[in-house]
């Protein structure tokens, strides 16, 4: 008798071979048969009906910032409600190993101001029991989840540790910090982690202003402790970067996956100031690729957008000295001010602050053109004709006045500023077409107040394979393939991603004519009452991870068989 069955369904198994109506039998962890329908498995413990749905493997989510909420939330959520099994965590240079004794608030306002994550929350949420990075993974193999998570090491808490202030205000290494950096980085790939991360754009940025330590890191760091992959022979090397001087970014990323054989990847996104910028960067993955090198640029599948609201960390109005007094309030405060005739005017008469990033204020206070209502549901794809600068003209109201009266009735108004320079999403198409392209950049538990896009495994269901017509949609078999065996292999777990005999039973049973991404909300839900933009997700009817069913009907059902991942996962072996 086997512990599980899953009968009746579409397989769609990760391979992108086509899909096929069969069954699913699971013993303990493992798959240990695929049959067709017409075949008999025999009994099990549980049987799933998963009639008229579609069976595919749980996705694999290699870019999120679960660093912090990984000690506290054993769901990892919104991840989990997407049907996600595994996430990578420790992108773009921001985590919190390793720290030595008195760095934990420095790390905190990093990863606050990098990643938009509370800081109250963290302080609260996190039980400070380590110092190196291995003692960090104990701490999180200690804590009973039901996802699947693995580590990368970030650039920026090592320097910190080797480098202390001078490290932290990104001051040039010397060679024998650099060979401290690199042993550091070797400890915590031989202890289980599967990559390092490094941050090199002027966006990142620490809640006192600076930039990540690392992000004017030299040759000679940046390969120095690239080498230490190669010498462990495991490891992803993860760069989120500005990407210029274009030519010399690039130049060292390849020279670096040459030389120690291992990948290489950069977030590979459409600048709307230059705009055909990402069609170089392919080029030039391209010409890497003839020459044996592992250049892969890690691709979003909808465009990084912010999403403002009264409660949103970043807003049109945020910096108006009339609205900065609100800020003290609670919400529903606030907006019993913000419907007041006087306030409504003086927040609309003035000019806003000075902001942080140089550049952004006057796209968030005068981007009307590249600003629109999200709706119910998302939109994530729409025209000129539904921007704020259009419904304010057509309602006779400037567009200040229309966001305005928009975001008092709780709706959300959409900027994508990164992969719609263009309008529409053939550009973010083509990047996510690219032979070297892995799927990516859902920062998953990061911009809490701002973005929530860890929901994109779900929108490649709804939009790309169902929903689209603005342009061509995928094949399912192709999108279920990039988000499950692609993202799996790229990060050297090979025991996962697809549903054959002898993997990791991680299944989705997907009710995909309902699937459904709901409009984002704001709650107060994270350590301290924190804030987070949240959607809900009809759809999945049945979430397995290493054969149990964690999700049924979307709601959690208490089995935590989630685990740290340590090291690389071999292949099943007959």
């Amino acid at each position: 008798m086997h512990d599980l069955i899953i009968r009746g369904g579409t397989l769609v198994d990760g391979t992108g071979q086509p899909s096929r109506k069969a069954d699913i039998a699971i013993d303990g962890d493992r798959i240990v048969a695929v049959v067709d329908a017409s075949e008999e498995l025999g009994e099990a413990r549980r049987e799933l009906d998963a009639t008229g749905h579609v069976v595919a493997p749980g996705w694999v989510d290699i870019h999120t910032h679960y660093d912090g909420q990984a000690t506290w939330d054993p769901h990892l959520t919104p991840s989990g409600w997407n049907g996600v099994t595994t996430v990578v965590m420790g992108n773009c240079g921001v985590g919190f190993a390793p720290v030595r004794p008195g760095q934990e608030d420095w790390l905190i306002q990093l990863m606050e101001g990098v990643e938009d994550i509370p800081g109250t929350a963290l302080h609260e949420g996190i039980d400070w029991k380590w110092e190196s990075f291995p003692e960090y993974l104990d701490a999180l193999e200690s804590f009973p989840r039901s996802v699947d998570i693995a580590t990368q090491i970030p650039h920026g808490a090592v320097r910190a540790y080797v480098m202390g202030e001078r490290g932290a205000k990104n001051e040039k290494a010397e060679p024998g910090e650099i060979e401290a950096m690199s042993r550091i980085v070797k400890e915590g790939l031989e202890a289980g982690a599967l990559g390092f991360s490094t941050s090199r754009t002027m966006l990142h940025r620490a809640k006192d202003g600076e930039v990540v330590p690392g992000t004017y890191a030299e040759d000679d760091e940046l390969m120095g402790i690239g080498r230490a992959l190669g010498e462990v022979g495991h490891g992803v090397f993860e760069c989120a970067s500005d990407l210029a001087p274009e030519g010399k970014e690039l130049d060292w990323m390849s020279r670096l996956g040459k030389e120690t054989g291992r990948p290489v990847s950069f977030a590979c996104l459409q600048n709307p100031i230059d705009a055909n910028q990402f069609k170089r960067l392919l080029e030039a993955v391209d010409k890497d690729a003839a020459e044996g090198g592992c250049l892969t640029p890690q691709v979003a599948q909808r465009p990084a957008g912010l999403l403002f609201g009264f409660d949103s960390s970043l807003h049109p109005f945020r910096l108006k000295p009339a609205f900065r007094p609100l800020l003290e309030l609670s919400s529903e405060d606030r907006l019993a001010e913000l419907r007041k005739p006087e306030v409504r005017q003086a927040v609309l008469e003035q000019d806003s602050a000075a902001g942080n990033v140089p550049g952004m204020n006057a796209l968030v206070t005068e981007g009307w053109d590249r600003m629109f209502p999200l709706g119910t549901p998302p939109v994530y794809e729409p025209g000129p004709e539904d921007s704020v600068a259009a419904k304010a003209k057509g309602a006779g109201k400037t567009p200040a006045e229309y966001a305005y009266d928009l975001m008092l009735e709780g709706e959300f108004i959409y900027m994508p500023i990164l992969g719609y320079a263009n309008g529409s999403l053939e550009d973010i198409k083509t990047m996510m077409e690219h032979e070297k392209a892995v799927f990516s950049l859902s920062d998953g538990g990061a911009h809490c107040a701002l973005i929530t896009d860890a929901s994109t495994p779900t929108f490649l269901l709804t939009y790309w394979v169902r929903d689209r017509e603005k342009g061509e949609r995928f094949p399912i078999e192709w999108i279920v393939h990039q988000q499950t065996q692609r993202t799996a292999r790229f990060y050297g777990m090979d025991d996962r991603g697809t549903v054959e005999p002898g993997m990791l039973a991680d299944v989705n049973v997907i009710d995909f004519d309902g699937l459904t991404i709901h409009a984002p909300e704001m709650v107060d839900d994270l350590p301290a009452n924190g804030k987070r933009l949240i959607q809900q997700i009809d759809g999945y009817a049945y979430t397995v991870k290493s054969g149990e069913v964690t999700y049924e009907a979307g709601k959690p059902t208490g089995a935590l068989p989630g685990s740290l991942i340590r090291g690389p996962q071999a292949a099943p072996t007959d």
